[in-house]
């Protein structure tokens, strides 16, 4: 295999990077025995530049570490997420990744893009015609799932499947999906696929509702347009998943529609960071409240089995990764439904 692949591609080298301006031009690369090298087919605001996004990336392994982990060969359909490097108790001992919560390490925590491996090297994404990582956080992707469907799923997918099965989604359970959007969608066809008795999708306006029961809703609440939403769902929910972050979303109405000892599961960031909780609600009715980050190696390997045998489909859009900035200003822009999906062309 030829070693002398150039790395190039996207590259945010200021804040104007936000705004559709990034530009192509050369990664810094290093060879590493623990790492694969991935000839990257697709990918879905940076702040230490030069910096190349990009954390949902699919492609080929072309060259495996001497000491790479796992039985991922050459050849392989892999994919990368969110994460890509971990502290693994390399030094010290690390409960976390001991017991398979990579995702949570508090000793090195490695994002795939604008953050730094466990040996000081800067990270960059999946915006580009190659990417390096450690082979413990390579998934092979399954036959049974096109690229395009899996690389969403390295981030958003597994951030909304995660929580879905730590807190019991399946038969006989209620579940509630506030926001129907990249993470909503995927929390919908997952509760679906995990056999949840009854998936409830609750957005502020209508606009979805079309949308929501294609995507495997049961039911659908309108929290602008129907008056009384609190009081005709009060009770019926085991489990809420909250994918947005609007710091002034009703979480008294919500703990209200919940079960005694239900549980609800916030994953998007307010601004500001907090949200304002009703206790007296929290105690009164049992209700616990989680947080739920991305998801470790071995649950993003169980989502994408049960993509490949349920055959879900997440609703996506392909383009060219030469059109990378302006896809940037049309995800701004809110015209996503509900993935973008970089195609790279010149690996196909």
């Amino acid at each position: 295999m030829s070693t002398d692949q150039k790395f190039t591609g996207w590259l945010g080298l200021d804040s104007r990077a936000a705004d559709g301006k990034m530009v192509w031009g050369s990664l810094p690369r290093s060879n590493g025995k623990r790492r694969m090298l991935i000839s990257e087919l697709l990918t879905v605001s940076p702040t230490n530049y030069p910096c190349c996004v990009g954390h949902e990336i699919v492609g080929t392994a072309i060259r495996v570490g001497s000491k790479a982990v796992g039985d991922i060969q050459v050849g392989d359909r892999v994919g990368v997420g969110a994460q890509s490097d971990a502290c693994l108790s390399r030094k010290d001992h690390c409960e976390e990744c001991s017991t398979g919560k990579e995702k949570y390490c508090t000793k090195h925590w490695t994002g795939t893009y604008n953050s730094v491996f466990m040996n000081g090297e800067k990270s960059y994404g999946g915006y580009a015609l190659y990417n390096r990582c450690p082979s413990h956080f390579v998934i092979k992707i399954p036959d049974g799932i096109s690229s395009a469907a899996a690389a969403p799923m390295l981030c958003a997918g597994i951030t909304t499947y995660a929580p879905l099965k730590a807190h019991g989604c399946g038969p006989g359970k209620r579940v509630g999906v506030i926001g129907v959007g990249g993470l909503g969608h995927f929390a919908l066809l997952f509760a679906k696929a995990l056999g949840a008795d009854q998936v409830v999708a609750i957005s502020r306006g209508s606009s979805k509702k079309e949308d929501a029961f294609k995507l495997g809703a049961d039911h659908y609440i309108s929290t602008q347009d129907q008056v009384d939403w609190v009081k005709s769902n009060a009770a019926t929910l085991d489990l809420i998943i909250s994918t947005v972050d609007s710091p002034k979303m009703p979480l008294g109405d919500y703990f209200t529609i919940l079960k005694a000892n239900g549980v609800f599961v916030q994953l998007g960031v307010p601004d500001g960071g907090a949200l304002p909780v009703p206790i007296p609600a929290l105690i009164h009715r049992g209700i616990t409240l989680a947080g739920s980050l991305i998801g470790s190696p071995h649950e993003i390997r169980d989502m994408l089995h049960l993509a490949a045998e349920k055959n879900i489909q997440p609703w996506i859009e392909e383009r060219p990764m030469e059109d990378a900035n302006q896809v940037i200003v049309d995800m701004e822009g809110g015209k996503a439904r509900y993935r973008y999906v970089l195609v790279n062309q010149q690996h196909l």
